[in-house]
C-alpha cells in the first residue's frame, strides 16, 4: 500500500504540474511571461510605408532631432526599391519584406521577359511572371551612398547560384552602378546624414551621423 500511494502522489504531482503549465497565463503575472515569438511576416511595400520612411528621415535631419529612427521591413523596403521601381517600371507589382534575424528578404513578381538572358539554362523553366526574392543586409559605402548586398536570391523555386547574383542585380538596379558598390548589391539612395542602417529584432533602425 505504501508503494501505491507514492505511486498516487506521484501522478498526482504530474497532473498538477501540466495543470498549471496549460494554466499558467492565469496564474503567473505579465510581467514575469516571456515574451511572445517575433513573428517575422512578409509587409507590403505601399505609399503609406513610404511616406513614414520619408518622415522618419525627415526627423533624422533635424540638428535637435532623435539620433535613430526604427522602421519595419515594409516601410524601409519602399527607399531600398525606390530606384529598381521607376527603372522596371509596371513589370514588377506585389513587393514585400521581412526580416530574418539579422538579414532582410524582399520579394515582388517579376515579368521574366527582362531577365531571362541574363539567367542562361534556367531560363527554360522560368514562367512570364515569377517571384523574385534577394536577402542580405545593408551597408553603408560614404555619406549619402548604402547598398543593399544580395547574399541568396530565387527567382520561382529557383534559386541562383551566387556567381549568377551580379547578373540579376545589374539588371534589376540599372548598370548605372556608384563607385564601391558590390558587384552582388542594389545601389541604395540614402541621405548624407544617415551613417549606418542595422537589422535585429524584426526591425530596421537608421542611425544619425553625429559628428
Amino acid at each position: 500500500m505504501g508503494c501505491l500511494a507514492r505511486l498516487g502522489c506521484l501522478i498526482l504531482l504530474v497532473v498538477l504540474g501540466v495543470c498549471a503549465w496549460f494554466t499558467r497565463g492565469l496564474w503567473i503575472p505579465a510581467r514575469l511571461r516571456p515574451p511572445p515569438p517575433i513573428v517575422n511576416t512578409w509587409q507590403p511595400v505601399t505609399d503609406a510605408g513610404a511616406a513614414r520612411t520619408q518622415d522618419a528621415l525627415e526627423k533624422l535631419s533635424q540638428a535637435r532631432g532623435p539620433v535613430y529612427q526604427t522602421l519595419s521591413a515594409g516601410d524601409v523596403a519602399s527607399l531600398a526599391f525606390s530606384e529598381a521601381s521607376r527603372r522596371v517600371g509596371g513589370s514588377v507589382d506585389s513587393v514585400a519584406a521581412r526580416v530574418e534575424g539579422d538579414r532582410m528578404s524582399m520579394r515582388a513578381r517579376v515579368a521574366t521577359s527582362g531577365i531571362k538572358d541574363k539567367l542562361g539554362p534556367l531560363a527554360g523553366v522560368l514562367r512570364d511572371r515569377e517571384t523574385v526574392q534577394l536577402t542580405g543586409t545593408f551597408h553603408m559605402l560614404r555619406p549619402g551612398v548604402g547598398e543593399f548586398e544580395v547574399e541568396r536570391a530565387t527567382v520561382g523555386e529557383v534559386i541562383l547560384p551566387r556567381g549568377m547574383i551580379p547578373r540579376l542585380v545589374r539588371e534589376v538596379g540599372g548598370r548605372t552602378r556608384p563607385e564601391g558598390l558590390a558587384d552582388n548589391a542594389l545601389p541604395l539612395p540614402v541621405p548624407a546624414y544617415v551613417s549606418d542602417i542595422r537589422i535585429a529584432n524584426g526591425k530596421v533602425t537608421l542611425y544619425k551621423n553625429v559628428k
